[in-house]
């Protein structure tokens, strides 16, 4: 079978969309220090006081910047760097599918 170049473009469009996707799965098993904090309804950090935000059904897009602006230092929080510092892009990717695959829940 001979594919065109558009065909060809489309196809690595494709894949490198999949690579880059999230396996909820393995972030579940992942999320398993996450859920100490943001796995507590209406939970308060004691200091700095600050109410830990809900992450099941926020965009996985947003958790991933997140995730990298802690490892990098760009968005400061030790707590949050100490257990962003060690995690692989993929790593925030699954994680990221864990979360987004729960309902939205305002408030």
């Amino acid at each position: 079978m001979k594919l065109t170049i558009p065909a060809l473009l489309c196809l690595g469009l494709v894949t490198t969309a999949a690579q880059g996707a999230g396996d909820p799965q393995r972030g579940r098993e992942l999320a398993t220090d996450c859920m100490g904090c943001h796995g507590i309804p209406s939970y308060n950090n004691v200091y700095p006081t600050y109410r830990v935000p809900r992450l099941g059904g926020q965009h996985a897009d947003y958790i991933v910047a997140a995730l990298k602006g802690y490892k990098d230092g760009s968005r400061s929080h030790k707590t949050m760097h100490a257990q962003a510092a060690t995690l692989s892009d993929q790593d925030m990717q699954d994680l990221a599918a864990w979360f987004a695959s729960f309902p939205r829940k305002d408030k």
